[in-house]
């Protein structure tokens, strides 16, 4: 059921924007602030300037409202991209993330292992590209985020596959006793006792 609808939610998109005519997408030109708060997250406008979904309080409605903007982040390679679904699932990313941060490479872990999984990597190249700039931004370096992600994960699997599901020990079926040293020790018989 929810696979149909993400199904839905694509070929929707896919329409508005090649059969419609969306107005952020007119002649072939991404414009950030015509985009549908729907498409805005992860777009980039012809310009070449990052598209970011910000959150405004409306006085009047005593509402939230939500609205597409040109970004200060400019990407050199991509323009005119509004990022696929695929792309958003593979790399754990919400369609109406707003803002731009990379508080998620410090803080969830299930973020980086999206972010960092071989797909996202090598068909998510928009995506790649923002969080490289971002963790740069941060003093992160994102090839060497991933890198130790992913040794934590194999170390951490490695580690599970090595403990056994049930340990044999004293409470599995044993006696305490059986694990208590034969010759013992008293203190009179130590030497130099009082």
């Amino acid at each position: 059921m929810a696979s149909a609808l993400r199904y839905s939610v694509a070929l929707c998109l896919t329409l508005a924007l090649t059969v419609l005519g969306v107005q952020g997408v007119q002649g072939g030109r991404v414009e950030c602030e015509k985009l549908p708060v729907e498409m805005c997250a992860f777009a980039v406008s012809s310009s070449g300037a990052r598209c970011v979904l910000e959150k405004k309080y409306d006085t009047a409605t005593h509402g939230v409202q939500y609205e597409c903007q040109s970004s200060s982040v400019m990407v050199e390679k991509m323009m005119e991209w509004i990022e696929t679904e695929e792309c958003l699932k593979a790399c754990g990313l919400e369609r109406m993330s707003v803002g731009m941060s990379s508080d998620g490479l410090a803080e969830s872990t299930d973020f980086r292992s999206n972010l960092c999984s071989d797909k996202c990597q090598n068909d998510c190249p928009n995506v790649v590209d923002l969080y490289l700039n971002l963790a740069a931004g941060e003093g992160m370096y994102l090839p060497r985020v991933c890198e130790g992600h992913k040794k934590r994960e194999r170390s951490r699997r490695m580690m599970y596959e090595k403990v056994p599901a049930t340990a044999e020990g004293p409470l599995s079926g044993g006696s305490i006793l059986a694990f208590v040293p034969t010759a013992s020790l008293s203190l009179a018989s130590a030497p130099g006792a009082l």
